[in-house]
Parts: structure tokens; sequence; C-alpha cells
């Protein structure tokens, strides 16, 4: 608590509330109740006495978040639009126009449009910035004017907004809108079907089991189940998803808490759909929490051979409390452990650095699978068979965070014209096209080199420091910026992934970039060939 007081007068006292709804206010009660006597005084004082009007629920909703923002980035305050948000991220379905809208600055960019759903139907596009919603504009309303799109069925909103430069306006009536678990599932060939499991919300295991008995009943002996980009979701559903490939009464995941009520056993509950069915599943870096639970439970079982790169690394479980007036605090209460034993949490919280950011785990420990091979706690699933393609590097991080992809591909798509995904090739032109993009747009990124130069710079030790000690400092950091364009070459084939994977969805939806996945995709292209040689898929589970 010692650091909060430093940092935000509101903080410690907010934390006493939120420490008496964790139930948790034993030989600290008198700290607490005072703490809780210090923040209700604060308050009132600062709402009756400040020179301007001040707004109570802004204020309390900005100190919670802050405080909450000290502990990790997954305990969170939900106010009323946001418990009915974190109830349809669960749920998958909700009534809006179908589409992937982000906040981006004074306006709305849609992100991706669903195809045959409103925004669709109405002739969005990814790329197109909305402005203006009914009569509102966008730059005019405080909080995240994506709210607005959202309504009843049947019930319509004129949008204005730009494309290429033209302002156009569009009106969409809004519907139903599914969000699908499982997006796509095909066979790859006659013997190997291959699914993509993309979020953990409700639907997953349903869908997963429909989506394994179809593919079975077409005639796959094999399978490969892709969780890459998978954020997570539902513990129960991560839980029944891993049951399908093992039997009934397998413990999956142990959680630990400080309270005793959150320390469990999670086994499964059901029969299997296939204990026996050689698998192959893909994860990546943004494969996170119950991605984990699945693909780190399938390993320490030798139920499947893991294949792609390290996944992100969550093994924080969050429960949802309710609150007073219908919201509701998302607290981390307990640490996830595989079956053989271990946390794979890679970002240690309650150990910062200087600038406050969470310390990354750098000892791990060796664990065993139920053969006896040896898996590593800490930092996330470690694939079995990492894929160099797979693997994320910080400049494509950069150039997707700031757009970089993504606006390429909104020009690329209104200059070009693309009837077959599968026949797609983004070649050597075309990336010159946004080697020359990035480098006109002035994009620029900080490396970790660059930040320590600058530290160094702000230092000056005078007894050693001169005009041409700093003349070389500048010198360098110029010839690490010039380097920036050069590193595009270096990492070309990872930035082309994310062209092709852009560009593709821009014509042919989601769906199509998983049709051109099947013939082009090294993770999946290395998952097949891996099945088809038995011996040595089995040679790895020993």
């Amino acid at each position: 608590m010692a650091k909060l007081l430093k940092k935000k007068v509101l903080i410690p006292v907010l934390a006493a509330l939120f420490l008496i709804v964790g139930s948790s206010f034993k030989s600290d009660f008198f700290e607490i109740a005072k703490q809780i006597e210090i923040f209700t005084t604060l308050f009132k004082e600062l709402n009756m006495n400040y020179v301007d009007e001040t707004n109570p629920a802004e204020l309390m909703d900005a100190a919670i978040k802050n405080m909450l923002d000290e502990l990790d980035p997954y305990t969170k305050f939900l106010n009323e639009q946001d418990v009915e948000a974190f109830k349809i991220n669960n749920a998958g379905e909700y009534s809006g126009i179908g589409a992937t809208v982000r906040s981006f600055e004074d306006k709305l960019l849609i992100i991706e449009p669903y195809k045959g759903y409103p925004a669709d139907k109405a002739g969005l596009k990814a790329g197109d910035e909305i402005i203006k919603i009914g009569d509102i504009n966008v730059s005019d309303f405080e909080d995240n004017a994506g709210e607005l799109l959202r309504g009843a069925n049947n019930t319509s909103i004129t949008v204005t907004f730009k494309r290429q430069g033209e302002t156009k306006t569009a009106t969409i009536t809004r519907a139903g809108v599914e969000v699908d678990a499982v997006p796509f599932y095909k066979m790859i060939n006659n013997k190997t079907g291959y699914i993509v499991l993309a979020k953990f919300n409700a639907k997953a295991s349903s869908q997963t089991k429909s989506a394994l008995i179809d593919l079975k009943g077409k005639g796959a002996e094999k399978i490969v189940l892709d969780l890459r980009g998978n954020p997570g979701g539902l513990l129960s559903e991560a839980i029944n998803v891993t049951n399908l490939f093992v039997p009934k009464g397998e413990l999956i995941v142990t959680t630990k808490s400080k309270v005793k009520k959150f320390n469990k056993e999670y086994k499964t509950k059901n029969k299997a759909v296939d204990v026996e069915i050689p698998l192959v599943v893909l994860i990546n870096g943004n494969s996170a929490s119950a991605s984990e639970i699945v693909s780190g439970g399938l390993q320490d079982l030798d139920r499947a051979v893991i294949m792609g790169a390290r996944s992100f690394g969550k093994g924080l479980v969050q429960r949802p409390m309710k609150l007073t007036y219908g919201t509701q605090l998302k607290v981390t209460i307990s640490r996830y452990f595989t079956p053989s034993g271990r946390c794979i949490q890679s970002l240690d919280y309650s150990n910062r650095d200087k600038n406050g950011n969470a310390k990354k785990t750098t000892v791990f420990n060796e664990f065993a699978t139920r053969n006896g091979r040896k898996v590593q706690d800490g930092g996330g699933v470690l694939p079995d068979i990492e894929i160099d393609a797979v693997k994320a590097n910080e400049l494509t991080k950069y150039l997707l965070q700031n757009n970089m992809v993504f606006d390429f591909a909104t020009n690329y798509y209104y200059k070009n014209q693309l009837n077959d995904p599968t026949g797609f090739e983004f070649n050597e032109n075309d990336f010159i096209d946004f080697k020359n993009f990035v480098s006109k747009s002035g994009f620029s990124f900080e490396t970790k080199t660059e930040k320590v130069l600058k530290e160094v710079m702000t230092i000056r030790e005078e007894v050693i420091y001169n005009d041409a000690i700093e003349k070389d400092f500048k010198t360098l950091l110029l010839n690490i910026d010039k380097s920036k364009i050069a590193a595009l070459d270096t990492h070309q084939k990872e930035i082309k992934n994310k062209l092709v994977d852009e560009i593709i969805k821009r014509y042919f939806y989601r769906e199509g970039l998983y049709e051109y996945y099947l013939g082009h995709d090294d993770a999946i292209l290395a998952a097949t060939e891996l099945l088809k040689n038995e011996k040595e898929y089995r040679s790895i589970l020993r």
C-alpha cells in the first residue's frame, strides 16, 4: 500500500473498499476502516469545494481504474456498460452492426466487417473511418462511440464515414450477431481435419465437438487444432474442449489462491469424442489463458504435439464479483497449474522495475509430462516443435500497432483486383511498395537500444562527458534510425505473412483467409507433414 500512497491520492482508501469486498479484513480491520473514513471525507470535501464543477461518477471511475492498474491488467472495475459487454463476450451473441470497430483518435475505424451481417450488407469496408453516428459527431462523444452502434434488432442507424478521402453515408439495420468460437473447419487432405478455435466463449466446446464429429464423418483420422491468436475466455470451456480428446476423470487444472474456497481441482466430466486420434495443436504468442490450459494440459498428458511459438503466458484466473448498482469487479483470484504442476505465468506483477513494469520470469523450473518428457513453467507454453515463421518480433508488432499493415492493405484493396485467395502471392514489388509506404508515412518506433542511449545522454557525467561523446551518441542514434527501414528486409517473411493476412481478409473475409492457410501456412503445412509420419509423431510424445 505504501507504493500506492505515493502515487495517487484516492487509491489507498479505494483499495480498502475492495479488500472488504474480497473478504479479507482480519487483523487489518482497523486500517481498512480508517482508510474508508479518510476516503469518505476526502471525496465529500473534494466535490463540495473544488473550484470547478466535478463529476463524482467520473472521478470515482478514474480513481478505481487507476488503483487496479497497479495490480495486474486483468483485475478490472466493470460499470454497467462494461458488465453488459462482458456478458456478450462470454455468450457469443449480441445485437449490433456485425463488425470489429476500434476507437482511433477522434473517429471509429472499421477493422473487419463480418460476412453477411448488417455492416457488410450496408457496404461498409475495413478501413472506413466513421466520423458521425446519427446526429452525433464521433469527435464530440466523450465515451467509446462504438457503443452507439449497438441496439435492438431491426433498428436502423445512419453513419457518415470517410473512405479514401471521400465522405459517404450508409444506413445500417441492426441484427443479431453470433460470434462463433469455431469460425472455420475443413479437411486439409483426405485423412486430416483442421479446426480453428478462435474464442473460449459459451459455444467453444459444443462447436469444437460438432466440428470434430463432422470431420471424422468425412474421413478425418488426424486433427490439427488451431489456437493461434485465441486470447482465452471461460475456464469451464477450456476443460470441456480438452475433454473432447481425453477420458473422463482426468485432472486438467488446479487453481491455488489465498482464499481457500478458490483452491480447486478441475477434472474432465464427460466421455471423450476420441482419445486416440493423432492431434497437433498450433499456438503462438497471442494464444493465452484458456488456450494455454488446453495446449498445456494436452502437452502434459502427452495427448498432443504442440507446434508453433511460445504462448503468451497468462497463468492467472479471474472471477466477476457483483458490486452495487449493477457494477462488478473482475478480480484475479488465483493462479492455475497444468496437470504436471506448472504455472505458465510469464509476468510477475508483484515485482516491478523502476518504471513500474512487471518483470518477466527468468528462472524456469522443470516438470515432467505423464511419459516423463521435460517441460518448463513460466513464460507460457513452449511448443514441442517451434516454427520460426510463427514467432513474433518487435518490429512487426510496432508495424501492426501503428496501423502500417492495416493502412497499406486498405490502399492495396482499392488499387488491385483479386479473384482467388488460394492463388494469391505478395511478390517482391509489392514488398518494395510497402517499404516505400512505411518510409513516407513517417513511421517511427523506439528500440530498447535507443531508450538506453537516450537515458545515458541525460545522465551526462561531467568528468568524462564532452561534445565529442555527445556527437558520437547522436550519430549512433541516427544510424539506428536509418537501420529501421533496412530491418524490414530482415523480417520480410514475418511481415509478409501479416500483410497477406490483412489483404486476403479484405477480399474474401476471414473464411477466405483460412482457405488460403490450408495451402500456404507454414505451421499448418508442418503439422500436416508430421501427422503423415506416425512414427515421428509417436516418438515426440514418448
